[in-house]
């Protein structure tokens, strides 16, 4: 089927010659695209955050849906749209988990001085702490699966919470390959999961 993409800008129609290309498996069109947003994505991400480490996982991560859903995408919009619309809702729901876990502070709108302070409970009742410890146990199961080096850096990164830094020290390797490698297996990770019958 032909599809116009006339609407696009040069840039967005050099996108869409990737997409293609990517959807038919070019890994250097996925790498290409990456390049080309991974930045703007970080810093957009940056903000909403005020994290680095945080915005860095969940660039990996905006990077990772789109690439996973790539095929949905439609040349009615440049492909940067598509993108950053991922990153943002990812983001979202990343922030309306996180804010679970905090002290919020609320100020009565008909009475300023009147603040209530609404604090979440942290302790995991007996249930929830049985089915977190059953998650954790079959991640580590799904994770042990994964080849030495992708097992490593995951269990660097998620189960000792290990910054890319502390994590390029301990391997003796690039900040740069931290990345790339962690990528890699998030991604292998994930298509494990997904061809696993129990779900997480």
């Amino acid at each position: 089927m032909e599809v116009n993409t006339n609407n696009l800008s040069d840039k967005a129609q050099l996108d869409y010659k990737l997409v293609l290309k990517a959807i038919d498996g070019d890994q250097k069109a996925y790498a290409d695209l990456m390049d080309r947003y991974r930045d703007a994505i970080y810093f957009m991400l940056l903000k909403m955050v005020n994290n680095s480490s945080d915005a860095e996982d969940l660039t990996i991560e905006a990077f990772g849906k789109a690439f996973k859903n790539i095929h949905q995408y439609a040349p009615n919009y440049a492909f940067s749209t598509w993108l950053f619309k991922i990153a943002t809702n990812n983001c979202i729901d990343f922030i309306r988990k996180k804010r679970g876990s905090h002290v919020s502070i609320e100020q009565s709108q008909d009475d300023p001085d009147n603040v209530t302070i609404t604090i979440q409970s942290t302790t995991p009742d007996p249930e929830e702490h049985y089915i977190n410890q059953q998650k954790v146990k079959m991640m580590r199961s799904v994770v042990s699966k994964l080849k030495p080096r992708y097992r490593r850096l995951i269990e660097l990164r998620y189960f000792k919470e290990f910054s890319y830094e502390e994590i390029a020290e301990e391997l003796e390797l690039p900040i740069g390959t931290v990345k790339a490698q962690l990528f890699r297996a998030r991604e292998l990770l994930f298509n494990i999961l997904k061809n696993t019958s129990s779900k997480i």
